[in-house]
Protein backbone atom coordinates (compact mmCIF):
# COMPACT_ATOMS: atom_id res chain seq x y z
CA UNK A 1 0.00 0.00 0.00
CA UNK A 2 1.42 3.08 -0.90
CA UNK A 3 1.11 6.22 1.39
CA UNK A 4 -0.23 9.90 0.82
CA UNK A 5 0.40 12.54 -1.07
CA UNK A 6 3.37 15.00 1.16
CA UNK A 7 0.40 17.42 2.24
CA UNK A 8 -3.20 15.98 2.65
CA UNK A 9 -6.15 17.00 5.33
CA UNK A 10 -9.47 16.19 5.44
CA UNK A 11 -11.90 18.01 7.68
CA UNK A 12 -14.95 17.11 7.96
CA UNK A 13 -16.15 16.95 4.29
CA UNK A 14 -13.46 19.21 3.16
CA UNK A 15 -10.64 17.30 1.42
CA UNK A 16 -7.01 18.94 -0.05
CA UNK A 17 -3.98 16.80 -1.72
CA UNK A 18 -1.17 18.68 -3.00
CA UNK A 19 2.50 17.34 -3.64
CA UNK A 20 3.68 21.11 -2.65
CA UNK A 21 3.64 23.32 0.97
CA UNK A 22 0.60 25.46 0.82
CA UNK A 23 2.61 29.22 0.15
CA UNK A 24 1.54 31.94 2.40
CA UNK A 25 -1.31 33.23 -0.15
CA UNK A 26 -3.12 30.29 0.49
CA UNK A 27 -2.40 29.35 3.88
CA UNK A 28 -5.46 31.55 4.52
CA UNK A 29 -7.65 29.74 2.73
CA UNK A 30 -6.61 26.65 4.46
CA UNK A 31 -6.88 28.13 7.70
CA UNK A 32 -10.55 29.17 7.27
CA UNK A 33 -11.64 25.33 6.71
CA UNK A 34 -9.03 24.23 9.47
CA UNK A 35 -8.93 26.33 12.21
CA UNK A 36 -12.75 26.85 12.39
CA UNK A 37 -13.28 23.10 12.59
CA UNK A 38 -10.42 22.57 15.21
CA UNK A 39 -12.46 24.81 17.41
CA UNK A 40 -15.71 23.11 16.87
CA UNK A 41 -13.71 19.36 17.52
CA UNK A 42 -12.04 20.96 20.90
CA UNK A 43 -15.34 21.72 22.02
CA UNK A 44 -16.63 18.17 22.35
CA UNK A 45 -17.78 17.14 25.81
CA UNK A 46 -14.90 15.08 26.08
CA UNK A 47 -11.47 15.69 24.45
CA UNK A 48 -8.09 13.49 24.82
CA UNK A 49 -5.22 14.68 23.44
CA UNK A 50 -2.11 10.98 22.46
CA UNK A 51 1.33 12.67 21.93
CA UNK A 52 3.87 10.48 20.33
CA UNK A 53 7.52 11.00 19.64
CA UNK A 54 6.58 13.45 17.30
CA UNK A 55 5.80 15.43 19.67
CA UNK A 56 9.26 15.35 21.56
CA UNK A 57 10.81 15.66 17.88
CA UNK A 58 9.02 18.63 17.01
CA UNK A 59 10.16 20.60 20.31
CA UNK A 60 14.15 19.36 19.97
CA UNK A 61 14.34 20.33 15.89
CA UNK A 62 12.71 23.72 17.01
CA UNK A 63 15.63 24.48 19.24
CA UNK A 64 18.30 22.47 16.99
CA UNK A 65 18.88 19.19 18.66
CA UNK A 66 18.44 15.62 17.64
CA UNK A 67 15.96 14.09 19.84
CA UNK A 68 16.46 10.66 20.89
CA UNK A 69 15.98 7.36 18.90
CA UNK A 70 14.80 4.04 19.53
CA UNK A 71 16.98 2.08 16.84
CA UNK A 72 17.60 -1.62 18.27
CA UNK A 73 20.97 -2.65 18.84
CA UNK A 74 21.81 -6.34 19.42
CA UNK A 75 25.73 -6.64 18.91
CA UNK A 76 26.53 -7.09 22.16
CA UNK A 77 24.06 -9.23 23.10
CA UNK A 78 23.74 -12.74 23.61
CA UNK A 79 22.28 -14.77 21.10
CA UNK A 80 22.23 -11.57 19.02
CA UNK A 81 21.08 -12.94 15.54
CA UNK A 82 18.16 -14.87 17.03
CA UNK A 83 16.82 -11.60 18.98
CA UNK A 84 17.47 -9.73 15.82
CA UNK A 85 14.72 -11.90 13.65
CA UNK A 86 12.57 -12.00 16.70
CA UNK A 87 12.54 -8.22 17.18
CA UNK A 88 11.39 -7.86 13.66
CA UNK A 89 9.10 -10.18 13.64
CA UNK A 90 7.49 -8.79 16.74
CA UNK A 91 7.76 -5.27 15.26
CA UNK A 92 5.80 -7.28 11.84
CA UNK A 93 3.40 -8.70 13.99
CA UNK A 94 2.40 -5.25 15.64
CA UNK A 95 1.93 -3.40 12.22
CA UNK A 96 5.08 -1.09 13.53
CA UNK A 97 7.42 -2.07 10.27
CA UNK A 98 11.00 -1.60 11.51
CA UNK A 99 11.74 -2.48 15.33
CA UNK A 100 12.49 -0.18 17.98
CA UNK A 101 14.07 -0.56 21.12
CA UNK A 102 10.65 -1.61 22.73
CA UNK A 103 10.96 -4.74 20.44
CA UNK A 104 14.21 -4.96 21.57
CA UNK A 105 13.49 -5.48 25.31
CA UNK A 106 10.24 -7.37 24.71
CA UNK A 107 11.97 -9.94 23.00
CA UNK A 108 14.82 -10.40 25.29
CA UNK A 109 12.77 -10.60 28.46
CA UNK A 110 11.21 -13.32 26.79
CA UNK A 111 14.82 -14.70 26.04
CA UNK A 112 15.62 -13.99 29.65
CA UNK A 113 12.93 -15.98 30.89
CA UNK A 114 13.30 -19.07 28.89
CA UNK A 115 17.00 -18.76 29.65
CA UNK A 116 16.05 -18.80 33.84
CA UNK A 117 13.58 -21.82 33.30
CA UNK A 118 16.93 -23.88 31.31
CA UNK A 119 19.20 -22.29 34.13
CA UNK A 120 21.77 -21.22 31.91
CA UNK A 121 23.24 -18.98 34.60
CA UNK A 122 26.24 -17.55 32.16
CA UNK A 123 23.67 -16.66 29.56
CA UNK A 124 21.29 -15.08 31.65
CA UNK A 125 23.79 -12.63 33.64
CA UNK A 126 25.04 -11.86 30.28
CA UNK A 127 21.65 -10.79 28.44
CA UNK A 128 20.92 -9.00 32.53
CA UNK A 129 24.21 -7.13 31.40
CA UNK A 130 23.34 -5.81 28.27
CA UNK A 131 19.75 -5.29 29.29
CA UNK A 132 21.10 -3.14 32.11
CA UNK A 133 23.17 -1.21 29.59
CA UNK A 134 20.90 -0.63 27.45
CA UNK A 135 18.37 0.99 30.17
CA UNK A 136 21.20 2.89 31.28
CA UNK A 137 22.74 4.19 28.03
CA UNK A 138 18.52 4.93 26.72
CA UNK A 139 17.31 6.97 30.35
CA UNK A 140 20.66 9.12 30.28
CA UNK A 141 20.57 9.84 26.71
CA UNK A 142 16.99 11.26 27.32
CA UNK A 143 17.98 13.64 30.09
CA UNK A 144 20.78 14.90 27.72
CA UNK A 145 17.61 15.61 25.39
CA UNK A 146 15.65 17.21 27.77
CA UNK A 147 19.31 18.82 28.94
CA UNK A 148 19.73 20.17 25.23
CA UNK A 149 16.78 21.52 24.81
CA UNK A 150 16.90 24.02 27.59
CA UNK A 151 20.53 24.91 26.86
CA UNK A 152 19.61 25.85 23.42
CA UNK A 153 16.95 27.63 24.12
CA UNK A 154 18.62 30.28 26.16
CA UNK A 155 21.35 30.70 23.59
CA UNK A 156 22.16 34.17 22.08
CA UNK A 157 20.03 34.71 19.29
CA UNK A 158 23.87 34.98 17.56
CA UNK A 159 24.52 31.27 18.44
CA UNK A 160 21.15 29.92 17.36
CA UNK A 161 21.95 31.25 13.90
CA UNK A 162 25.23 29.49 14.14
CA UNK A 163 23.40 26.39 14.86
CA UNK A 164 20.90 27.07 11.98
CA UNK A 165 18.14 27.03 14.72
CA UNK A 166 14.59 27.68 13.68
CA UNK A 167 14.18 31.22 13.74
CA UNK A 168 10.72 31.19 13.49
CA UNK A 169 8.10 31.40 16.69
CA UNK A 170 10.24 30.70 20.07
CA UNK A 171 10.45 27.13 21.04
CA UNK A 172 8.67 27.71 24.77
CA UNK A 173 5.98 30.00 22.93
CA UNK A 174 4.85 27.10 20.89
CA UNK A 175 5.34 24.78 23.47
CA UNK A 176 2.99 26.72 25.81
CA UNK A 177 0.71 27.96 23.15
CA UNK A 178 -0.09 24.22 21.84
CA UNK A 179 -0.52 22.71 25.10
CA UNK A 180 -3.17 25.99 26.07
CA UNK A 181 -4.65 25.30 22.91
CA UNK A 182 -5.88 21.95 24.07
CA UNK A 183 -6.45 22.46 27.75
CA UNK A 184 -8.47 26.28 27.45
CA UNK A 185 -12.05 24.40 27.89
CA UNK A 186 -14.13 26.41 30.08
CA UNK A 187 -14.15 24.85 33.66
CA UNK A 188 -17.67 23.20 33.17
CA UNK A 189 -16.36 20.54 30.54
CA UNK A 190 -14.53 17.79 31.42
CA UNK A 191 -10.63 18.21 32.12
CA UNK A 192 -8.46 17.57 29.05
CA UNK A 193 -6.84 14.14 29.15
CA UNK A 194 -3.51 13.78 28.14
CA UNK A 195 -2.20 10.27 26.80
CA UNK A 196 1.56 10.08 25.94
CA UNK A 197 4.46 6.89 25.14
CA UNK A 198 6.97 9.58 25.03
CA UNK A 199 9.29 8.46 28.61
CA UNK A 200 10.57 12.00 29.00
CA UNK A 201 9.00 15.02 30.88
CA UNK A 202 8.26 18.20 28.10
CA UNK A 203 4.43 17.84 28.63
CA UNK A 204 4.85 18.41 32.43
CA UNK A 205 7.81 21.17 31.49
CA UNK A 206 5.33 23.01 29.26
CA UNK A 207 2.38 22.72 31.88
CA UNK A 208 4.42 24.15 34.02
CA UNK A 209 5.32 27.02 32.06
CA UNK A 210 2.12 27.14 31.33
CA UNK A 211 0.51 27.35 34.88
CA UNK A 212 -1.64 24.16 34.09
CA UNK A 213 -2.48 21.84 37.25
CA UNK A 214 -1.64 18.58 36.28
CA UNK A 215 -3.83 15.40 38.23
CA UNK A 216 -2.05 12.01 37.43
CA UNK A 217 -2.45 8.57 39.43
CA UNK A 218 0.59 9.73 41.67
CA UNK A 219 -0.39 11.28 45.06
CA UNK A 220 1.84 12.64 47.74
CA UNK A 221 4.45 15.40 48.37
CA UNK A 222 8.84 14.18 48.92
CA UNK A 223 8.02 11.05 46.88
CA UNK A 224 4.35 10.85 45.19
CA UNK A 225 3.16 7.22 45.05
CA UNK A 226 1.48 6.04 42.59
CA UNK A 227 -2.32 5.14 43.56
CA UNK A 228 -5.33 2.55 41.95
CA UNK A 229 -7.67 4.73 43.88
CA UNK A 230 -7.49 8.69 42.58
CA UNK A 231 -11.42 8.67 42.58
CA UNK A 232 -11.58 11.37 39.98
CA UNK A 233 -9.67 14.05 42.17
CA UNK A 234 -10.29 17.42 40.75
CA UNK A 235 -9.91 21.35 42.03
CA UNK A 236 -12.61 23.34 43.24
CA UNK A 237 -12.95 26.73 44.70
CA UNK A 238 -15.24 28.59 46.22
CA UNK A 239 -16.65 32.22 44.78
CA UNK A 240 -16.47 35.40 47.26
CA UNK A 241 -19.90 35.68 48.58
CA UNK A 242 -21.05 32.53 47.27
CA UNK A 243 -21.52 29.63 49.73
CA UNK A 244 -22.00 25.58 48.86
CA UNK A 245 -21.47 26.29 45.23
CA UNK A 246 -17.79 25.55 44.65
CA UNK A 247 -16.83 26.19 41.06
CA UNK A 248 -14.20 24.29 38.53
CA UNK A 249 -10.83 25.75 38.74
CA UNK A 250 -9.30 26.73 35.12
CA UNK A 251 -6.85 25.59 33.63
CA UNK A 252 -6.43 21.97 34.90
CA UNK A 253 -5.27 18.88 32.68
CA UNK A 254 -5.11 14.91 33.41
CA UNK A 255 -2.12 13.21 32.34
CA UNK A 256 -1.27 9.52 31.86
CA UNK A 257 1.53 8.35 30.80
CA UNK A 258 1.27 4.77 28.90
CA UNK A 259 4.59 3.56 28.64
CA UNK A 260 6.21 5.37 31.76
CA UNK A 261 8.36 8.05 33.01
CA UNK A 262 12.36 7.99 33.18
CA UNK A 263 11.39 9.50 37.09
CA UNK A 264 9.62 6.53 37.98
CA UNK A 265 10.57 3.90 39.92
CA UNK A 266 9.48 0.60 41.88
CA UNK A 267 10.43 0.58 45.59
CA UNK A 268 9.06 -1.42 48.25
CA UNK A 269 5.91 -2.54 46.47
CA UNK A 270 5.22 0.93 44.92
CA UNK A 271 5.17 2.77 42.17
CA UNK A 272 7.20 6.07 43.01
CA UNK A 273 8.05 9.42 41.72
CA UNK A 274 11.49 10.30 42.60
CA UNK A 275 12.70 13.97 42.33
CA UNK A 276 14.42 14.62 39.34
CA UNK A 277 15.07 18.01 37.59
CA UNK A 278 14.12 18.37 33.98
CA UNK A 279 17.49 17.84 32.04
CA UNK A 280 19.17 16.27 35.18
CA UNK A 281 23.02 15.24 34.76
CA UNK A 282 23.46 11.53 33.91
CA UNK A 283 25.53 12.32 37.57
CA UNK A 284 22.55 13.45 39.53
CA UNK A 285 21.98 11.44 42.89
CA UNK A 286 18.60 10.25 42.73
CA UNK A 287 19.12 9.02 38.94
CA UNK A 288 17.30 5.83 39.16
CA UNK A 289 19.85 3.66 36.79
CA UNK A 290 18.93 0.50 38.01
CA UNK A 291 17.11 -1.16 35.60
CA UNK A 292 15.67 -4.15 37.93
CA UNK A 293 13.80 -0.58 39.93
CA UNK A 294 12.80 1.03 36.61
CA UNK A 295 9.23 0.78 35.75
CA UNK A 296 10.17 3.24 32.12
CA UNK A 297 8.87 1.13 29.14
CA UNK A 298 8.24 -2.39 29.54
CA UNK A 299 9.52 -3.73 32.86
CA UNK A 300 12.13 -6.06 33.35
CA UNK A 301 11.61 -9.73 33.21
CA UNK A 302 13.57 -10.54 36.22
CA UNK A 303 10.41 -8.67 38.23
CA UNK A 304 7.33 -10.66 39.53
CA UNK A 305 4.29 -11.13 37.90
CA UNK A 306 2.90 -7.91 39.89
CA UNK A 307 5.10 -5.56 38.58
CA UNK A 308 5.30 -6.62 35.03
CA UNK A 309 1.42 -6.07 34.90
CA UNK A 310 1.66 -3.09 37.00
CA UNK A 311 0.97 -0.03 36.71
CA UNK A 312 0.41 -0.67 32.84
CA UNK A 313 -2.83 -2.23 33.72
CA UNK A 314 -4.27 0.59 35.17
CA UNK A 315 -2.87 3.55 32.69
CA UNK A 316 -4.39 1.30 29.71
CA UNK A 317 -7.78 1.30 31.72
CA UNK A 318 -8.01 4.67 31.91
CA UNK A 319 -7.22 5.15 28.18
CA UNK A 320 -9.46 3.25 27.03
CA UNK A 321 -12.45 4.41 29.59
CA UNK A 322 -11.56 8.28 28.76
CA UNK A 323 -11.51 7.88 24.85
CA UNK A 324 -14.50 4.90 24.23
CA UNK A 325 -17.16 7.15 24.92
CA UNK A 326 -19.96 8.75 23.13
CA UNK A 327 -19.69 12.43 21.96
CA UNK A 328 -15.36 12.18 22.60
CA UNK A 329 -12.89 13.33 20.37
CA UNK A 330 -9.17 12.09 20.55
CA UNK A 331 -6.51 14.13 18.56
CA UNK A 332 -3.40 12.63 18.04
CA UNK A 333 0.13 14.52 17.13
CA UNK A 334 3.58 12.91 16.77
CA UNK A 335 1.79 9.60 17.12
CA UNK A 336 3.20 6.93 14.14
CA UNK A 337 -0.02 4.16 14.93
CA UNK A 338 2.72 1.76 15.90
CA UNK A 339 1.25 0.55 18.84
CA UNK A 340 -1.09 -2.17 18.11
CA UNK A 341 -2.66 -2.47 21.67
CA UNK A 342 -3.19 1.78 21.16
CA UNK A 343 -4.73 1.21 18.17
CA UNK A 344 -7.04 -1.43 19.37
CA UNK A 345 -8.74 0.94 21.81
CA UNK A 346 -8.58 3.41 18.68
CA UNK A 347 -10.48 1.21 16.81
CA UNK A 348 -13.20 0.27 19.66
CA UNK A 349 -13.73 4.23 20.00
CA UNK A 350 -15.04 4.74 16.30
CA UNK A 351 -17.28 2.03 16.72
CA UNK A 352 -19.28 4.59 18.68
CA UNK A 353 -20.88 6.70 16.15
CA UNK A 354 -20.77 10.23 17.81
CA UNK A 355 -16.50 9.99 18.21
CA UNK A 356 -14.26 11.58 16.31
CA UNK A 357 -10.49 11.25 15.22
CA UNK A 358 -8.36 13.93 14.46
CA UNK A 359 -4.88 12.62 13.37
CA UNK A 360 -2.13 15.52 12.97
CA UNK A 361 1.89 13.95 11.84
CA UNK A 362 4.57 15.08 9.91
CA UNK A 363 4.83 12.51 7.52
CA UNK A 364 2.70 9.01 7.22
CA UNK A 365 5.97 6.83 8.38
CA UNK A 366 5.84 3.19 6.63
CA UNK A 367 2.17 3.90 5.11
CA UNK A 368 0.77 3.09 9.03
CA UNK A 369 -1.72 5.96 9.27
CA UNK A 370 -2.99 5.19 5.92
CA UNK A 371 -3.28 1.59 6.29
CA UNK A 372 -5.23 2.49 9.76
CA UNK A 373 -7.71 4.25 8.21
CA UNK A 374 -8.05 2.15 5.23
CA UNK A 375 -8.64 -0.77 7.45
CA UNK A 376 -11.30 1.34 9.47
CA UNK A 377 -13.06 2.79 6.97
CA UNK A 378 -14.73 5.82 8.55
CA UNK A 379 -13.91 8.55 6.83
CA UNK A 380 -16.77 10.87 8.64
CA UNK A 381 -15.46 10.44 11.45
CA UNK A 382 -11.68 10.94 10.52
CA UNK A 383 -9.99 14.37 10.06
CA UNK A 384 -6.56 14.04 8.89
CA UNK A 385 -3.43 17.05 8.69
CA UNK A 386 -0.60 14.81 7.33
CA UNK A 387 2.71 16.06 5.75
CA UNK A 388 5.50 18.51 6.71
CA UNK A 389 3.40 21.45 6.65
CA UNK A 390 0.71 20.69 8.37
CA UNK A 391 2.41 18.54 10.85
CA UNK A 392 4.75 21.66 11.80
CA UNK A 393 4.01 22.47 15.33
CA UNK A 394 5.56 26.24 14.87
CA UNK A 395 2.91 26.38 11.64
CA UNK A 396 -0.02 24.67 13.38
CA UNK A 397 0.57 27.24 16.76
CA UNK A 398 0.84 30.06 14.52
CA UNK A 399 -2.00 29.68 11.84
CA UNK A 400 -4.33 26.98 12.14
CA UNK A 401 -4.64 25.53 16.10
CA UNK A 402 -7.63 28.18 18.09
CA UNK A 403 -6.50 30.66 19.67
CA UNK A 404 -5.45 29.23 22.96
CA UNK A 405 -7.49 31.35 25.75
CA UNK A 406 -11.09 31.47 27.34
CA UNK A 407 -11.41 35.21 25.91
CA UNK A 408 -15.29 36.49 27.12
CA UNK A 409 -14.49 39.92 26.35
CA UNK A 410 -13.10 39.32 22.87
CA UNK A 411 -16.37 36.87 22.69
CA UNK A 412 -18.94 39.77 23.90
CA UNK A 413 -17.26 42.79 21.93
CA UNK A 414 -17.96 40.42 18.38
CA UNK A 415 -21.39 39.83 19.65
CA UNK A 416 -22.07 43.59 20.41
CA UNK A 417 -20.53 44.52 16.84
CA UNK A 418 -22.68 42.10 15.35
CA UNK A 419 -26.10 43.65 17.23
CA UNK A 420 -25.12 46.75 15.48
CA UNK A 421 -24.44 45.73 12.24
CA UNK A 422 -20.83 46.58 11.92
CA UNK A 423 -20.10 42.53 11.54
CA UNK A 424 -21.81 40.15 9.83
CA UNK A 425 -24.56 38.35 11.48
CA UNK A 426 -23.07 34.71 10.61
CA UNK A 427 -19.29 35.47 11.91
CA UNK A 428 -18.15 34.14 14.51
CA UNK A 429 -14.57 35.65 16.70
CA UNK A 430 -11.86 33.94 15.47
CA UNK A 431 -10.29 31.07 18.25
CA UNK A 432 -13.22 30.83 19.72
CA UNK A 433 -12.94 27.73 21.75
CA UNK A 434 -13.79 28.79 25.77
CA UNK A 435 -17.42 27.23 25.24
CA UNK A 436 -20.85 27.72 24.35
CA UNK A 437 -21.17 31.43 24.05
CA UNK A 438 -24.07 33.50 26.40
Amino acid sequence: MTAWNEHRYRVGTKQFDNDNIPDQENILQHKKNIESWLSAVFQSEHLSLLLGSGFTTAIASQSGVTSTGMSPDFSDFPFKDELEKASKESAEKLGRGEPNMEDQIRVSNILLQGLQIQEKTSDVNSLIRELNKLFSNFLKSLLETERKIIENISLPEEEKKMLSIDGGIETLTMLVSFLLSFSSRTASRERLQIFTTNYDRLIEYGADLAGLHVLDRFIGTLEPVFRSSRLDIDMHYNPPGIRGEPRYLEGVVRLTKLHGSLDWSYKNGFVRKIGLPFGATSDYPSININPSESVMIYPNAAKDRETTEYPYVELFRDYAVAVCRPNSVLVTYGYGFGDDHINRVISDMLTIPSTHLVIISYSDEGGRISKFCTNIGREAQISLLIGSHFGSMSTLVEHYLPKPAIDRISIRQADLLRNRGLLPKDSSEEGEIGGDKK
